[in-house]
């Protein structure tokens, strides 16, 4: 099949549902997705698994093809948080797309990420090979010593230096209450959302199910303190649309909440979103996986506890109007990795050995010794045991993925813009 239909193909059995409900939104999405190659690339999970999952794979095998997953694994989708025990750190982030699936899936992903910033940045591929050797190293070392007896660590302020260590001190900075200000406004001596591009007000009767669905979604919280029920007082409920490349066409509710004291200065954000199907399922079968969650609310709430070490606190799902929805707060500590920053050699291969260890330690949380029983196996062991049989193959793979993968995505990218500048997706 020629390229340009296979792309129209995947996009309208990904997107066509959204796109016939909100082709503005989709509109919006695509014209960030046609400024470059990565913008396009992040996108575009949906092209990538229907490429991917038919390449063969020496290191896969039944339990490392039965790995908790990001299943959106690229540059740009690692930041900050403050974890339930009240520290910063960088990790992972956005876990819409998480699943149950083959770990090289992420690491492939990550790979061709770092080939096209590489090329942005205009590195040779010789040294784009190096960078991606290096991520490969570090994941493995990690998973290694975890598998050894070693602790899953966190990248914090004590654990990291360089670029991370300043991600983490600007965070650090942010406060509460500057977040309340940019999205609030304080009336009668109290605060409500201001209405803004992108926000609007929610009818009665639309509240009270918002409202009802929020009642719903407090005993799935991990924090859900019951003596306290005042904290979870609502003062204001909005909706906004997902303009993101990752959310468009997506329904969202902002809600205002009293907080764990009456001083405005606490008053807490959450947003309860729509879940999606994850591309990546659409290419895992296993009944055993899909019948594990109960709607795509509960499955990315349940990925991110799993995924991470100390999840937000806020983190939990509900259902509204027979759609699973993903509740969590809306942080005032999260700083997101600009790229733009990291241009010196040095720089790019210290961020990029720490996210192979944050990679690792990803993989190595949501196993047998974790809460959940859908991976009921120690992943590091497996996963560590299938690189031995030949470590210097898999770090070669990898590299050699991420190089003929960047060139796809980026010849892909050139297709895609035009086709949606000659109007093949519909979207009138």
């Amino acid at each position: 099949m020629d390229r340009a239909d296979a792309l129209t193909d995947v996009f309208v059995a990904e997107f066509g549902e959204l796109m016939s409900l909100d082709p503005a939104a989709f509109r919006r999405k695509f014209r960030k997705m046609a400024a470059s190659p990565f913008a396009f690339y992040r996108g575009s999970a949906c092209v990538f698994y229907a490429d991917v999952h038919g390449i063969r794979d020496d290191f896969l095998d039944a339990r490392t093809s039965r790995v908790w997953i990001h299943g959106d694994l690229h540059a740009e989708n690692f930041g900050t948080y403050m974890n339930a025990a009240g520290v910063l750190v960088f990790n992972v982030n956005d876990f819409d797309e998480a699943y149950v699936g083959p770990f090289t899936w992420d690491l492939k992903r990550f790979a061709a990420s770092v080939a096209l910033i590489g090329y942005e940045k205009a590195l040779s591929d010789t040294v784009i090979g190096e960078l991606v050797a290096g991520y490969a190293a570090a994941y493995v070392t990690e998973l290694r010593g975890i598998a050894g007896g070693g602790a899953i660590g966190s990248l914090t302020l004590d654990t990291t230096d360089g670029v991370l260590h300043d991600v983490l001190q600007r965070a650090r900075l942010r406060t509460r209450v500057a977040l309340l200000d940019t999205q609030t406004v304080v009336e009668d001596y109290d605060r409500r959302f201001m209405m803004a591009d992108g926000v609007y007000a929610v009818e009665d009767a639309l509240r009270e199910e918002v409202l009802a669905a929020f009642a719903e979604y407090l005993p799935t919280m991990p924090s859900w303190d019951t003596s306290r029920p005042e904290q979870y007082t609502i003062k204001d409920v909005v909706l906004r649309k997902g303009v993101g490349i990752g959310s468009a066409g997506l329904p969202s509710y902002n809600l205002l909440l009293e907080g764990h004291t009456q001083a405005l200065e606490n008053d807490v954000i959450l947003y309860m979103k729509q879940g999606q199907t994850p591309a990546v399922s659409r290419f895992i079968p296993d009944p055993r996986v899909r019948e594990y969650f109960r709607h795509q609310g509960h499955r990315t709430s349940e990925s991110q506890r799993a995924l991470q070490a100390h999840a937000d606190a806020w983190a939990g799902h509900t259902v509204l109007r027979g759609v699973g929805q993903m509740v969590a707060e809306v942080s005032p500590y999260a700083t997101d990795l600009d790229w733009s920053d990291v241009n010196e050699l040095a720089q790019l291969r210290s961020v990029i050995a720490y996210l192979g260890r944050a990679t690792a330690r990803m993989h190595s949380v949501a196993d047998d010794e974790s809460a959940h029983d859908l991976v009921d196996f120690s992943t590091e062991d497996a996963i560590v045991a299938a690189v031995d049989r030949d470590e210097a193959g898999f770090t070669a793979a990898l590299v050699e993925f991420a190089h003929e993968y960047g060139d796809v995505a980026r010849r892909d990218h050139q297709i895609f813009v035009d086709l949606f500048r000659n109007g093949k997706f519909p979207l009138q």
